[in-house]
């Protein structure tokens, strides 16, 4: 049995126990008035007897009306001190449904971290691929900007060292005769001519007077006129002597007339 059902049972006979007291109080009550009845009877007249005796049924019937307080009951062997002020149920035990929910939410929590733990350790992943590959790119970018470079300087280089190379001019300026207007015999006296000045070298200089190159242009600067590379190049300074020599004397042959005469053309 539980408490609350003992003290329920506990109330019930308390109750039960002041309607009996009760009871019996009320009957000693009316056999104190009967015998208080007789005895009046004897010495007042009938009208004072009855009225005697209503007032005597009416204060006898009164307890049996009142709720008088009865005795206090002892308290139960089975009740513990402090039980029947206190009806809080004991704690109740987690259910199964509950644990088994709490289980499935930290297994989703779980589930969201792993899946939160390997998108962060991918992403790392791209970032440092990326990163290589961008450091390989600017790698192979300097790279080549490197080989660019020391091939710029080797042209430069190069072309700053006049080619002498007499047969090859000789070839050029054979290969242009016709683009002056001239016939091929020409090239006999424009051989002739220039074989004198600088004996067909690029980089024939005059210490005394500073004339340059195979046509020997006084200053060597009006060479510019054909080309950049003027000092290195022998097609440059040819294209500029054929163009000196059909301005001034209209052909090789008669520049070499002129240069018998004079030293100089």
């Amino acid at each position: 049995m539980s408490n609350f059902e003992g003290r329920r049972a506990q109330r019930q006979q308390r109750a039960m126990q002041r309607r009996r007291y009760r009871m019996k109080v009320g009957a000693a009550a009316a056999l104190g008035g009967i015998v208080v009845l007789g005895t009046a009877g004897a010495a007042a007249g009938e009208e004072d007897l009855r009225a005697t005796a209503g007032i005597q049924l009416a204060s006898l019937a009164l307890p049996l009306f009142t709720d008088s307080p009865a005795p206090a009951a002892a308290p139960s062997p089975s009740a513990t001190p402090g039980a029947e002020t206190s009806e809080a149920a004991p704690e109740a035990a987690p259910s199964p449904s509950s644990s088994s929910a709490d289980a499935e939410k930290q297994a989703a929590e779980q589930t969201a971290a792993d899946a939160a733990a390997a998108d962060a350790a991918a992403a790392a992943q791209a970032e440092a691929q990326a990163a290589a590959a961008r450091e390989a790119e600017a790698a192979a970018a300097a790279a080549a900007a490197e080989q660019a470079a020391a091939e710029e300087a080797a042209r430069i280089a190069a072309a700053a060292v006049p080619v002498d190379d007499p047969a090859g001019a000789k070839a050029y300026a054979a290969s242009v005769l016709g683009s002056h207007g001239w016939e091929a015999s020409q090239m006999t006296c424009l051989d002739t001519l220039w074989n004198k000045e600088s004996e067909w070298l690029t980089s024939a200089t005059n210490a005394s007077s500073g004339a340059y190159g195979i046509p020997q242009a006084l200053p060597g600067t009006k060479l510019a006129t054909a080309g950049g590379d003027w000092q290195t190049n022998y097609r440059t300074q040819i294209n500029w002597g054929l163009t000196y020599i059909e301005s001034r004397y209209g052909s090789p042959c008669s520049a070499l007339n002129f240069h018998y005469a004079n030293n100089w053309y």
